[in-house]
């Protein structure tokens, strides 16, 4: 009896744990890309997402033109889901810090959506490109992990 009380309340700590630990995303209007059909931006489009056509992964909501995007997203949410929890990706390269994005300024490199931030004359993607994305890519990726669950 003893053990296997044990046993259960290791399993209910873990899946605690693994809760406590969900990646952290930027969720303005309650939707990732603020309600920005995450599959358009493969066609090289910023288009908002319907109300009709929604689904949740990893925790989070998103938006959907079509039932056609929305089934393409289920079928491979890895894919479409933005890089750094769907904030500004030089913010994490430069600073280390989570910054809110402009969901129509992105960019998909090596198969991998990147959001940023643009505004008050600030266009992080051009400083993204300008600096240099596969450098900043590696700063991002260690900068992530240390911050991508802290709320």
């Amino acid at each position: 009896m003893k053990k296997s009380l044990i046993i259960f309340i290791g399993l209910l700590l873990v899946g605690f744990s693994i809760q406590a630990q969900q990646t952290d995303y930027y969720l303005k209007k309650g939707y990732v890309a603020e309600g920005y059909d995450v599959t358009e931006y493969f066609n090289n489009k910023a288009v908002e997402g319907d109300k009709k056509f929604t689904t949740e992964h990893d925790g989070v909501k998103f938006k959907f033109v079509s039932q056609a995007n929305l089934d393409k997203f289920k079928a491979n949410p890895d894919k479409y889901t933005p890089q750094y929890g769907g904030y500004c990706a030089y913010a994490v390269a430069d600073k280390g810090k989570k910054v809110s994005v402009d969901p129509k300024t992105f960019e998909i490199r090596d198969g991998k959506l990147y959001l940023f931030y643009n505004s008050w004359g600030v266009n992080t993607l051009e400083k993204w490109q300008e600096e240099g994305p596969e450098k900043l890519k590696g700063q991002a990726d260690a900068a992530w992990s240390k911050v991508k669950y802290n709320k």
